[in-house]
């Protein structure tokens, strides 16, 4: 597995990571033992970096990991590169969310997942999105005195502009981004990357295979019935899906022609744009692991890639990323 540097001063990492997102059953069900299987295919297949959150599932994802962790005992303790990330609150009985970036919160927070994980500290803890009232230097600051604490070793930051990130890691480095990216969402390009490469900071990738879009089975409208979020996303509705999934056939063509499956190519098309990218698909099969590995072995070579970008040239996708409630909280900065 090839190795990635998560932060300038930070341990490598597999290329891609796991996003634990679906150990919470946003994608659909999943069980214990699912997710065991999963991390035991992660560590037979070299990919250690988990990314999860407090709010995924309420704390479920997070349990499941210190689950598998306390039944593997101390090999599989070492074995991965946990990051998790706080910041968000939601009202249980009416949905609404707010943000909270201050110091309180944020460390009472990361003391309720280090407990659920079974860890002592944590390699990498995000905010989870910015609260747009306080000084992103007062964010930074308050994250730098839980590395000082000890009870995470480096600092990240989800949805934030490139101007966001410039600011906050002239007070404390800053490991992390973590941003949308893919072959149908490119706005990092306009910003983002550049200002990670600048500044050594590691633009961690989530839904690189387009929540589903780019791999060989992308969801039907009945499955996006299944899925919440998939119901309101722009992306996902009628009409956009339809054109969304037949854009995207001459891309699964092309990646059985590059001997690859298609989720794999949009991986490795990923890790070709920039040394600062590490990919963190969501999944909850084993099997599915392994084709998403398959890209993070493949080095695409300019031709190929050419190909891949005439096949879904920027601007193809039908529909916004995210819907008008969804977008609360991210930073928009182009």
């Amino acid at each position: 597995m090839k190795r990635r540097q998560l932060g300038r001063n930070g341990p490598e990492v597999s290329a891609i990571g796991i996003g634990a997102m679906s150990f919470a059953g946003f994608y659909g069900s999943t069980s214990l033992e699912e997710a065991f299987a999963l991390l035991d295919a992660a560590r037979e297949l070299g990919v250690d970096h988990l990314d999860t959150s407090n709010v995924y599932g309420n704390g479920k994802s997070e349990k499941m990991i210190g689950a598998y962790l306390a039944d593997r005992g101390a090999a599989a303790r070492g074995a991965f590169k946990i990051a998790t990330k706080a910041g968000i609150n939601r009202d249980p009985d009416t949905g609404r969310r707010w943000y909270d970036n201050s110091f309180e919160h944020l460390q009472s927070e990361l003391d309720g997942s280090l407990k659920r994980l079974g860890v002592d500290a944590v390699d990498l803890f995000y905010v989870h999105r910015r609260q747009a009232d306080k000084p992103i230097e007062e964010v930074a600051e308050a994250l730098g005195r839980l590395v000082k604490a000890g009870k995470t070793k480096s600092i990240g930051f989800s949805e934030i502009a490139p101007s966001s990130l410039r600011r906050a890691n002239a007070v404390f480095p800053v490991a992390a981004v973590q941003n949308e990216y893919s072959l149908s969402t490119r706005f990092p390009e306009l910003g983002l990357v550049q200002a990670s490469e600048e500044l050594g900071t590691a633009l961690v990738a989530f839904s690189p295979v387009g929540r589903g879009l780019l791999t060989d089975t992308p969801p039907s409208a009945a499955k996006v019935e299944d899925v919440a979020f998939l119901q309101n996303n722009p992306r996902f509705m009628a009409p956009n899906l339809s054109a969304n999934l037949k854009l995207t056939e001459g891309f699964r063509v092309l990646a059985a022609e590059m001997g690859l499956p298609a989720a794999g190519l949009a991986i490795a098309w990923l890790l070709a744009k920039s040394p600062s990218v590490i990919p963190i698909p969501g999944t909850r099969k084993a099997a599915h692991l392994k084709e998403l590995v398959t890209g993070a072995e493949r080095v695409l070579t300019e031709e190929e890639i050419s190909r891949v970008e005439k096949a879904l040239p920027v601007g193809w996708a039908h529909g916004d990323r995210y819907s008008d409630a969804q977008w609360i909280g991210p930073e928009r900065y182009c």
